[in-house]
């Protein structure tokens, strides 16, 4: 019995701690992907609102607090860019939590 007592927190610190860098690794994942769709959007319009307002709807709630940067230049064939930033509370609700930012970039041609 006191060496289940010893062992069940330290299986359960475990098994948090894999949720968490699964919710982590998850999170990182959609916000490649919003990069991208960003950078779609970017490349093909213009108007860099768009690549804007492709990145908040791709991360759909967590959108709003999401900081995202364009940079497309106005020559066809150069490099479209679109960076996202989004801060994450890794073990909310144990410990008061810890702020980590995930961020990602990328870039596609612009084609007119």
């Amino acid at each position: 019995m006191v060496e289940f007592a010893l062992v069940v927190p330290l299986v359960l610190a475990l098994v948090l701690g894999l949720v968490e860098i699964a919710v982590v690794a998850r999170t990182q994942m959609e916000v490649v992907n919003a990069a991208r769709e960003g950078a779609r959007e970017a490349a093909a319009s213009p108007d860099p609102s768009d690549a804007v307002r492709a990145v908040r709807a791709s991360l759909g709630d967590v959108g709003a607090s999401a900081r995202v940067s364009v940079r497309r230049p106005d020559v066809v064939g150069r490099l479209a860019e679109v960076r996202v930033s989004l801060p994450h509370w890794v073990a909310a609700p144990f410990f008061g939590g810890v702020r980590v930012t995930i961020t990602a970039k990328a870039v596609m041609r612009v084609e007119r």
